[in-house]
């Protein structure tokens, strides 16, 4: 193997960072598919047979045919996945609510107190589904169906009154719903299911006398005891599927309202408040791409330095200078400035009387005296400097004095 070979780097630098850059946007991509995962199902692709009769379901028992034909005729339709009705002060909607057979009455008088004058239709469940063992279900259907009534708690006593839910084993046929000063005709499926109950108003009669479309007391809240007049069930047949759209529309007209509004929170697909899909929804979002932005700059920065890394300098450095220099710092932490002031002198001395040749033998005194005559006349005395210097008081007087017999010994020996 040669030299080159051996030191040649085996990753791709360009390789790794796609790597880095991919699970970065597949870990926001997660975190994000978290948070609004309820919200981002359509619901459609149910075939456990416990929720199909919502406004997104495909199955015959949903109310996806209702919702698209809606749409394409104009009409302004909204799915509601908040567990609030919207109120707008100067538009009326029609809120479509579609309990299942496991809804909680609790459930049902919330979103009737939160309807805020709204009118509002409440669909009755009638169909139980379920798969067989065995059996393949294509996507978006229900599987095995079978009509249950609904259940008579399914309705807040104290806002409907004691009611009776039960189906009537009867052969298609027809009626007719008195709505908005007009008469709506209705096709019947076989098997209809009604309701009866001493606070509702009768719009559309049934077998037996009793109900299939009512009016609470009140008048804001509708009642359907049987969705297969306008599920997807109904547009198997085109007869039907007309009924269906002109009862929808004769409904809406009569609560003077300008568009629908589909509630599917009773169908387990509301989005519920959540601390992760709040990072990612105005205001928070901002913050949320401040510290994106912060992580990517960090690992820009680990990835990618501006220059080489800076090496710690040693604490002490190596050379006579800095041992000067550390020495110096000693004494003054330990406040001994003036007590160097005899060992400074005596420095001084040696040093001129080295360089300038002094005789042998004379005492600290005589030294002093013989650089006395190397000075010229008028300046400082080196005898006199160094005696003051001996009793300085202060650091100032210290300062001064040793100032003026380093400039002697600099003027004597011709040196810094």
């Amino acid at each position: 193997m040669s030299a080159d070979t051996a030191s040649a780097n085996p990753f791709s630098p360009r390789l790794i960072a796609g790597i880095v850059a991919m699970g970065v946007v597949a870990f926001i991509a997660l975190w994000v598919l978290i948070a609004f995962g309820p919200q981002l199902s359509d619901g459609s692709g149910d075939t456990s047979g416990r929720n199909t009769g919502h406004a997104l379901s495909r199955a015959a028992p949903g109310y996806a045919g209702i919702v698209d034909l809606a749409e394409r005729a104009g009409a302004h339709v909204e799915i509601l996945r908040k567990n609030e009705i919207p109120y707008y002060d100067d538009y009326s909607q029609l809120v479509v609510l579609t309990p299942t057979h496991r809804t909680r009455q609790a459930e049902i008088a919330e979103l009737l107190s939160k309807a805020g004058g709204s009118p509002v239709l409440l669909v009755l469940p009638k169909w139980h589904t379920a798969t067989l063992p065995g059996q393949e279900v294509k996507p978006g259907w229900a599987g095995f169906g079978a009509p249950a009534s609904a259940p008579e708690r399914l309705l807040p006593e104290d806002r409907f009154g004691k009611i009776s839910i039960q189906i009537e084993d009867a052969q298609a046929g027809r009626t007719s719903a008195w709505l908005a000063g007009r008469s709506v005709p209705l096709a019947l499926p076989e098997d209809v299911q009604t309701i009866a109950g001493d606070g509702l108003d009768i719009l559309a009669e049934g077998p037996g006398g009793r109900a299939i479309l009512a009016r609470a007391g009140d008048g804001d809240v509708y009642i359907l005891a049987d969705p297969d007049l306008i599920n997807n069930f109904a547009f198997a047949d085109r007869d039907r599927a007309r009924a269906a759209a002109a009862l929808l529309d004769a409904l809406a007209e009569d609560a003077d309202a300008q568009g629908l509004a589909f509630d599917v929170t009773l169908n387990g697909l509301g989005g519920g408040r959540s601390l992760l899909r709040f990072a990612f929804v105005p205001p928070f979002i901002g913050i949320t791409l401040c510290l994106i932005a912060a992580f990517l700059f960090a690992l820009w920065q680990a990835w990618a330095r501006f220059g080489p890394a800076l090496k710690p300098a040693r604490a002490i450095p190596v050379s006579k200078a800095a041992l000067i220099a550390n020495s110096a710092d000693l004494i003054k932490q330990a406040g001994r400035e003036l007590e160097g002031a005899p060992a400074y002198v005596a420095s001084l001395r040696a040093a001129i009387a080295r360089r300038l040749h002094a005789p042998g033998g004379l005492d600290a005194a005589e030294t002093d005296a013989w650089i006395d005559r190397h000075l010229p006349r008028g300046g400082n005395l080196f005898s006199a400097l160094a005696a003051r210097l001996t009793r300085a008081r202060n650091n100032h007087e210290f300062l001064a004095d040793a100032q003026a017999l380093h400039d002697i010994r600099k003027d004597l020996i011709r040196d810094s």
